[in-house]
Parts: structure tokens; C-alpha cells; sequence
């Protein structure tokens, strides 16, 4: 009886945050870890589904890195990275097509289908809705600078269709392909694409999903809430380094542009969305506008 009563109070904490969140868009970069481990791939599909049905409005923006590296190397190409971007030439631009916009992203609407959903795929292509402009420089670690190819910078996001699509009942899966001016495919980082996606939407919150626990002090433990004015100092410090950088300021980047608030959180925890969005303790780090 008393496992019953526990299972009760969970659901009884989540109460406010439903209720609060209720017709809310959330915008959720899928990536990394969650998106290689089956179960946790299980995971993710039964969180949206849940949220959809509670009231909320997911968007997910899905990433691929470790898909396309893969398919890249069974074709005998190793793709260069600046800045955390791939440096992406035509015949890589085709791969990042073919895996992005076409297997990962209906695997991702055919599991949300499979838990009860539903889903429908998109990239930057359908209705142009996300348009950018190709990145002409990049410098490299020794400050050389070089021309990183199909790689695009978002200029603007032109939400109907994704609006058309929440508010008729389906969970809008994005590929991060957008096109230029001339209709010419790009590559974009899918943590930005998120952002921005949340920004044109006016997003509750932006959820970056990544393979470690959360933003950091100077002691190495887990902040599970913090300013953007505290995110910017420990960045000027050289408290958050590597592969935190730029989702932190991506998430920055969208508490600018309106999101109310930004979560990054550790993908590598089963149902990790829904331990951050409706409980009190969460599983990442929040950053809020202050």
C-alpha cells in the first residue's frame, strides 16, 4: 500500500507544474547519449507523448552528430569540426541530408507514433520555415581562417507551420537543415536551431538535452539553478569550458529573445524531461532571466 501512496505524491508534485505549464510551448533539443541508448530512446518518445497529453505543447529539434560521423566513415570521409561545428561540403551536406532530415528524424516520429502520439518530421525545406545564411569564415585553433561549407547561421524562423501543427494535436519533429535565400540546404547546429525555434515561438522554457549532469562551479558540483547574469559570470571566468559554452550560450541567447526559462539537462537519466519539468528537485540546471 504505502509504494501506492508514493506513487500518489509524485503525481500529486507534478499538479502545479501542469496546471502552470498547461497550453505551453516547450521547445527540446534531443541529442546526444538519449538518442543512441534504446531504452533511453524509449524514454524520451513516452515523456513527449505524456506532456502532450497533460496539456503541454513539446517541439523537439533533434540532433544526429554520432549517426552522421558514422554513415560519414562508411563512405571513407572524416568530417573537421571548428567551433563545434562540421565542416560540410557538398557531398557531406548529402549524408547530413540523408541522415537528418530523412532516417533520424522519422525514427524519432515513428517512436512518438509507436508510445501513443503523434508526430509529424520537418526541416528548415518544408514551407522554408527556417531560413539562414551561409557562414563564410570560420578560424581554426591556430587562428587560421577557412570557408566551413553548407554551414548556415539562422536568419529567421517563420513559425505557421509549426503553429499549424501544434495546435492541431501533433508533437512537430525538426531537423536541423535549414535553406538560404536561393533554397540551397545548410547545416545548423541543432542546439541553436532549438533556441531559435523557442525564440519565434515565445517557448515556456528551452530544454537542451546533453550527456552531462549540468552547469558547474568552481567546485565541479552541479548548480541546479542559476541567473543568466551567474551563467555570464562563470563563463568570464572560465568556470564553464568545453562543450558547455555554446549551450550555454544558446540558452542565453533565448532568455534574450523571450524564452522564460532555459534548462540543460543530463540526457544520460531516463525520463529526464519530465524529472526536470514537473518535479521539484529536477535533474539539470535551470537558468532563469535572473
Amino acid at each position: 500500500m504505502q509504494e501506492l501512496i508514493d506513487k500518489a505524491a509524485i503525481l500529486l508534485e507534478a499538479l502545479p507544474y501542469i496546471r502552470t505549464f498547461h497550453g505551453q510551448v516547450f521547445v527540446i533539443k534531443y541529442g546526444g547519449h538519449a538518442m543512441v541508448d534504446p531504452e533511453l530512446r524509449s524514454s524520451f518518445a513516452r515523456d513527449v507523448v505524456l506532456m502532450k497529453y497533460v496539456g503541454l505543447h513539446p517541439v523537439v529539434v533533434h540532433g544526429g552528430g554520432p549517426q552522421i560521423d558514422e554513415t560519414l566513415a562508411a563512405f571513407g570521409v572524416v568530417s573537421e569540426r571548428l567551433e563545434g561545428l562540421r565542416v560540410t561540403d557538398d557531398h557531406t551536406m548529402k549524408v547530413v541530408e540523408m541522415v537528418l532530415g530523412g532516417h533520424l528524424n522519422q525514427e524519432v516520429v515513428s517512436r512518438i507514433g509507436k508510445h501513443g502520439g503523434r508526430a509529424v518530421g520537418l526541416t528548415g525545406r518544408d514551407d522554408g520555415f527556417l531560413r539562414a545564411r551561409k557562414v563564410a569564415r570560420m578560424r581554426t585553433k591556430s587562428g587560421r581562417e577557412v570557408d566551413p561549407g553548407r554551414v548556415g547561421a539562422i536568419e529567421s524562423v517563420k513559425t505557421d507551420v509549426v503553429r499549424h501543427l501544434v495546435e492541431a494535436g501533433f508533437i512537430p519533429v525538426i531537423a536541423p537543415i535549414a535553406v538560404d535565400a536561393e533554397g540551397r540546404s545548410l547545416n545548423v547546429n541543432a542546439d541553436t536551431v532549438a533556441g531559435k525555434v523557442a525564440e519565434a515561438l515565445g517557448a515556456r522554457k528551452l530544454v537542451l538535452m546533453t550527456d552531462i549532469e549540468g552547469v558547474k562551479n568552481a567546485n565541479g558540483e552541479v548548480l541546479s539553478s542559476l541567473s543568466a547574469a551567474e551563467a555570464e559570470a562563470l563563463r568570464d571566468r572560465g568556470v564553464i569550458q568545453g562543450g558547455m559554452i555554446p549551450k550555454v550560450r544558446c540558452a542565453l541567447e533565448a532568455l534574450r529573445g523571450g524564452v522564460r526559462k532555459a534548462h540543460i539537462i543530463d540526457g544520460r537519466t531516463r525520463h529526464a524531461v519530465l524529472l526536470e519539468i514537473f518535479t521539484d528537485r529536477g535533474v539539470g540546471t535551470e537558468i532563469r532571466t535572473e
